[in-house]
């Protein structure tokens, strides 16, 4: 039996030390395959005061989920289909009798609201924007002004081939972190999270400033999809590899450290308190080839919406729907360690979705759990499915 104890040591300066063995959450995983977790080391602010919204937040295991064919039609999402499904989402959620008083639950008129979007995948599978003008609707009815709204992701490049800034309202302000790779003049130097995964010569990750400064809440919006090296990509890699710098030196064919490292990122402060609700986009799922792919072959006009405050609970639920999918079209699970599976081709991995580039990491939503960010027992999930209508 493999031990799964978390050891935890924290310094005088607030700083963190964790050192997480292999959590073996599925029958399919084999701790010979895949090397020893390092030793990663955060530095967050001490003293921090955590909010009562923190993840797992106001509704911890609580997971709405809403679907309607009409959402989504030749590709087109219809704004005034989502904005019916997020209304009655959030009020199932959080029981309010109005819109208005939902969204009161997380935001007040003070705040300075970041929207953080997943452009990853863009053109093809990327947070929508339809979804994200009805969360600035929504943020504005409870009284904070359009300048206090900003959509942002880390890179700069990817936000502009999603073209947001001509397709948020007008006076949103969309920034993106990174103007070119390695760009680190957008982080705070003071937060971090250190590793020496493979030799690399940086071995830290560092804090976007907008997230440890600037912002008050965060809302954050992922996309239903699935990841060559996490396994899934959804609440917990938004928020976690989407706020630090220099993650891609977590992977080195075919091995990665997403699990632990993006829940040990979603843990830091001020992140954990900032973000507050998390509204996936399950308009289109992409089952195969994340979180890049182009292909249509792959992408499911899904049509779905789930919001929640657990960013574990919601990515567990996700993570089910991946599976389902991949089941129903003949690919292996993501859990798969079958070396036969590894292609250091990315031409074939985009093509053929019996092939993987990494040892996926799905295990990453419950080690997530186990830091204290959420539920990943599908029997302790308040999972509720709306219908259309």
């Amino acid at each position: 039996m493999i031990d799964r104890r978390l050891f935890v040591k924290r310094t005088f300066l607030g700083g963190l030390a964790l050192c997480l063995d292999h959590w073996a959450t599925s029958p399919a995983y084999s701790q010979d395959l895949i090397p020893p977790v390092p030793a990663i080391h955060v530095s967050e602010p001490a003293g921090t005061q955590p909010s009562p919204l923190r993840m797992p937040g106001l509704l911890p295991g609580r997971v709405v989920e809403i679907a309607d064919p009409q959402a989504i039609v030749a590709n087109r999402v219809s704004q005034p289909v989502i904005g019916r499904m997020l209304d009655r989402a959030l009020r199932e959620l959080t029981g309010a009798r109005d819109i208005r008083e939902a969204w009161s639950k997380f935001i007040e008129p003070k705040d300075i609201v970041g929207i953080k979007i997943n452009p990853s995948g863009a053109p093809a599978c990327c947070s929508s924007p339809e979804i994200v003008r009805e969360i600035v609707a929504g943020v504005q009815s409870v009284g904070v002004p359009v300048q206090n709204i900003l959509v942002y992701d880390r890179y700069a490049y990817e936000i502009e081939i999603g073209s947001y800034q001509t397709l948020v309202p007008m006076g949103v302000r969309v920034i993106g972190v990174e103007d070119r790779k390695l760009d680190a003049s957008g982080y705070d130097s003071n937060i971090y999270c250190e590793a020496n995964f493979f030799g690399e010569w940086e071995t830290r990750s560092y804090m976007a400033s907008i997230v440890s400064s600037s912002l008050t809440k965060i809302i954050s919006v992922p996309t239903m999809k699935d990841h060559s090296a996490a396994g899934v990509t959804g609440c917990l890699k938004n928020i976690g590899y989407g706020t630090f710098n220099n993650v891609d030196r977590s992977h080195r064919r075919p091995f990665s450290f997403t699990d632990p490292l993006i829940g040990i990122m979603c843990s830091v402060e001020p992140l954990r308190s900032k973000a507050v609700l998390h509204i996936m986009d399950g308009m289109r799922m992409l089952w195969h080839g994340g979180p890049l792919s182009q292909n249509r072959k792959f992408i499911f006009p899904a049509g779905i919406l789930m919001v929640g405050t657990d960013p574990v609970a919601m990515d567990t639920i996700e993570l089910e729907k991946i599976e389902a999918k991949r089941r129903k079209e003949g690919a292996p699970s993501v859990w798969s360690r079958d070396p036969k599976s590894l292609t250091n081709n990315g031409d074939e991995f985009y093509e053929d979705a019996t092939k993987n580039l990494f040892y996926r990491q799905p295990h990453h939503i419950a080690a997530a759990g186990k830091l204290g960010l959420g539920t990943s027992d599908l029997k302790q999930i308040d999972h509720r499915v709306l219908g259309a209508g």
